[in-house]
This record gives C-alpha cells, structure tokens and sequence, in this order.
C-alpha cells in the first residue's frame, strides 16, 4: 500500500468512526439500555403484541447488523417488567416491581379510559377511573426510585386532554400531569392524536409526540371496503366540528377529495355539565349527493353528536357514511350505533386498539378494528436507538405509496 491509498484508508475509517461515535466515544445508535415493558393495569393483552412484534423486529435487525447482539439484554423473547399494583380495601395502593430495572430503559403503558379494571373498595366492587389509573402510574415510575436510566411513557389516550386550555376559572389538569411526570423524571411522552397537541407548551423543554393513526385506519379501509373510490365526485371528508377541521384537512389533502365541516351553534345562557349545550349543528360545504363521507374525529364519546350528523347527511342524500376515530370509547352503550346500522344511516365504524374495546363492540357487525401495536413496537425501539422519529410517524408517503398500489 502506498501513502496516498494508506492516507485514503485512515480517512475513510475516520468518516466511519465520525458517523458511529459522538464526541463521548459512544455509538448514538446503540441503544441506550434494555428495553423495559411495564403493562399497567388493562393493558397486559395489547403490551403482549406489542412484545410479540418488538422480538419480531430485532430478530429481523439482527439479520441485517448480527454485532447489536453485543449490547446486553437487546435480544430477549420477553421485554416485560412485572409491576404488581396493589389496592387495600380502604381504596389505598401501593407498587411493586418485582425485577431489576437497573440500567433499563423503561416503556410504560397505560391506558387510563380501561373501565373493566376493577378492586374492591370497602367490599364492594369499584370500577377503576382515569384518575385511579394515572395515580398507579405516578407509582410504578415512584417504585423504580430513579434506578431506571430512562422512564419513557406511552399514554395512547391523553388523560384529561379536553382539559387542555382555559376559558373560564377551571382547573388544567391535563398540562399539570405533563409537569407533574416530567418532575418524576419522566423523558419521553408518547400519545395519539391529542385532543390539542398545544398541551406540549406544559412542558417545553420536555419530549412530547402526538401521533396521528391516519395511515393504520386508511391501511383498515382499503382492505375492508373493496369498492372505495377516493375521487373528488366519489367521497367527501366531514369533520364534525371546528375542533377536528385540521385532522379532517390533512385526510382531505392526502386522498384529493372535497372537505365539508359541521359547526355547532350553542346556547351560552346556560350550563349543563360544565358546557354550552348544542342547539343545532350545521353544514358547511358543497353537495353531498351521491357522495360516500368519512366522519373524522379524535374520539367517540357517546357518539350522539356523530350520529346525529350522520342523519343530517342521509337527508342531504349523502350515500354511505364511515366514522373515523382514533379512541372509540361509546360512553353510553352501543345500542344507537346498532340501530343506526339497522336504518342504513352507519355503514362502518373505524377504531384503533389503542384503548380498551369491550366485547360487544368487538362483535358488532358495524366495527373495524384498527390494529396499531406493531407500529408502537417501531416506536419502542426507534426511541430505545435514539433514532429520529419523523420518517416514522409521518404518514403521507406511506399513504401515497398505499393509494397507487391499490390504485384508487
């Protein structure tokens, strides 16, 4: 070798180790300790697949970079942490981590609308509330006593997230939690389509990622609706109020389609239930006729207002009607969205499993679905690497790449 190919050699292994090693003398993309699952209290069947799908992909990481095996615990057939969550029957309770944590970089999962959940309070059996499942999550992250190297949270659901900004004197839960568990040494926040993702100011030195699930629902559609067509004289997007317009505009603006908007018109002389109630809801946009709509909204509450707009638009002689929500929550059973199948104004109901989904709906003839673990699998271990998380979450080129191999 002469000095030039032996001065081009020593350059090029040190472009190489420049890329591979920060200014500390570590990898950046390594990871940064063993993944630690902790499955809150109704959420063990949901973390299940989401192990299942973190083994399946460093299985399928370690074909293409076989040394990443050399970081300890980073290929494990179970990543999970067992965290025992007691209640006494004064309705106290108490954590307990029953392995190691240290060093780990923790993933806690909860889902804090799960009512199933329930402990006996006084003899009597008490269904668990979000404020009970965010009180066990304060205590799981408590428990490990600042022996994890990293305690990242994934809260599909934002708890309190319609509390998120003041229009009169009322409390602001939803941007005190966020302070709250950055004071306990929470460094990574991870939620879904946030009532209003504006709540990150709380924290703004803090990581908060609110992650749309437009691509796994439009991925749901086009497999379970063979005769869709995306056209702009074919389908129209709704957004059933002013608050969801911008959700519904990026779905309009990705399959070229019209958008239409509902504006509620309330009586602000009076109060019920801490709101204005709604007098009427009116339509904005052009004619419906002919047209199959897609109702977009973060969450299905009672579904009322949502069915209510869906009568609207039959006798507009709109043509079928999907609902779009990332929460499915049906508050007040299921028995209207039933008969509104049986009448022809519900063609299809689309949900994530980010939250919890009782039988009945998983049943009903009228619900889809929408699995999202193996996507929180990828997030898992993009934040486990460090790795930058913008491909990832950003759903238009996969939507396109959806839309031209289906052709619609």
């Amino acid at each position: 070798m002469d000095a030039i190919e032996l001065a081009t050699s020593v350059v090029d292994e040190a472009n190489k180790n420049y890329y591979k090693y920060d200014q500390y003398g570590q990898n950046p993309m390594a990871p940064v300790g063993p993944v630690g699952l902790v499955a809150m209290k109704g959420t063990e069947t949901f973390s299940e697949s989401v192990n299942h799908f973190l083994v399946q992909r460093r299985k399928e990481y370690l074909e293409a970079e076989p040394e990443q095996e050399e970081e300890p615990g980073f290929m494990r057939d179970d990543y999970h942490i067992k965290a025992n969550l007691f209640r006494f029957s004064s309705g106290e309770g108490k954590a307990v981590i029953e392995h190691t944590v240290r060093g780990h970089d923790l993933f806690l999962l909860t889902d804090v609308t799960n009512h199933s959940v329930t402990y006996k309070l006084r003899g009597a059996e008490n269904r668990m509330s979000p404020d009970d499942h965010y009180q066990d999550l304060k205590r799981v992250i408590l428990a490990s006593s600042g022996k994890a190297r990293r305690v990242n949270i994934i809260m599909p659901f934002l708890y309190e997230g319609r509390q998120h900004r003041r229009n009169a004197r009322e409390s602001l839960d939803c941007a005190y939690m966020l302070e709250e568990l950055e004071n306990l040494g929470m460094v990574n926040f991870i939620t879904f389509d946030a009532h209003d993702e504006r709540v990150a100011n709380a924290i703004p030195l803090g990581s908060f990622e609110s992650i749309p699930s437009t691509y796994q629902v439009l991925k749901a559609m086009v497999r379970r609706e063979k005769n869709l067509a995306f056209s702009h004289d074919n389908f129209m997007i709704v957004s059933p109020d002013e608050g969801a317009i911008q959700r519904a505009m990026y779905y309009a603006s990705i399959l070229g389609v019209p958008l239409g908007t509902f504006y509620k018109r309330r009586d602000y002389t009076v109060i019920r239930n801490g709101r204005n109630p709604i007098i009427a809801h009116e339509f904005l946009g052009d004619t419906v006729d002919g047209c199959d709509i897609m109702i977009v909204d973060d969450m299905i509450s009672s579904g009322e207002s949502m069915l209510e707009l869906a009568k609207q638009l039959k006798e507009k002689k709109a043509g079928r009607i999907f609902c779009v929500a990332t929460f499915g929550l049906f508050t007040d059973g299921l028995e209207l969205f039933n008969k509104a199948h049986e009448d022809g104004l519900l063609e299809r109901v689309y949900c994530t499993n980010l939250v919890y989904r009782s039988p009945e709906l998983l049943a009903a003839p009228w619900y889809e679905d929408v699995d999202m673990t193996k996507f929180v699998a990828l997030i898992i271990d993009a934040i486990n690497h460090n790795a930058s998380l913008s491909s990832l979450i950003d759903p238009t080129q996969k939507i396109k790449k959806l839309l031209e191999s289906n052709q619609l």
